[in-house]
């Protein structure tokens, strides 16, 4: 597996090694020990998909104080993913990494605790898998508007579909419950 360290250290680009011949592929989605090696070394207690049309957008969103960390991967068509650092007092605050997720690079994103998370689908369907650290909490949840102009997200979309609570969300300025880089996080 390659490990790919991006502009902000915590957020990794994983991808996977492929083996394959006419019969088609095989790859190790996900490896205990070989995510440790890369920094990954938290217990996936929750699996989710979900399955998008061409210009959708999903997010930006994250839980706080009960935080997630997210491996993400694209088991179908095409995305953008983000993470957004929104820790504060961290020296990459607002700071976002993007990168595509498709079928074709099988590639996967590392969306540590403490960031925000959204993607759009670049392709005409896009069947979306992540494994979280942590359980959903609806009354943890948190939004931050998609096209908030302090962090600057070229998603590939010009007028996306969205849901009412992420076409409603707020900018970064004006959330208030924020994780705080450096917390200790709850263990699952």
């Amino acid at each position: 597996m390659n490990v790919v360290v991006t502009d902000i250290p915590e957020v990794l680009i994983l991808e996977p090694k492929l083996f394959g011949d006419q019969r088609g592929f095989f790859l190790e989605t996900y490896q205990i020990r070989r995510y440790a090696d890369a920094g990954i070394e938290r217990p996936f207690i929750q699996d989710n998909m979900s399955r998008s049309a061409q210009g959708v957008l999903r997010g930006l969103h994250l839980q706080n104080p009960n935080t997630q960390g997210k491996l993400v991967t694209v088991l179908r068509g095409k995305v953008l993913d983000v993470a957004v650092d929104v820790r504060v007092g961290s020296s990459t605050f607002g700071r976002h990494v993007a990168v595509e997720l498709s079928e074709e690079n099988r590639r996967q994103l590392w969306v540590p605790r403490g960031f925000a998370h959204g993607f759009a689908v670049l392709s005409e369907t896009a069947d979306f898998f992540y494994k979280c650290d942590d359980l959903y909490s609806p009354k943890d949840e948190i939004s931050i508007r998609w096209n908030d102009p302090a962090i600057g997200i070229k998603w590939g979309v010009e007028s996306p579909s969205l849901s009412p609570k992420d076409a409603d969300a707020p900018l970064l300025s004006e959330v208030k419950n924020l994780p705080v880089y450096g917390q200790a996080w709850r263990k699952s």
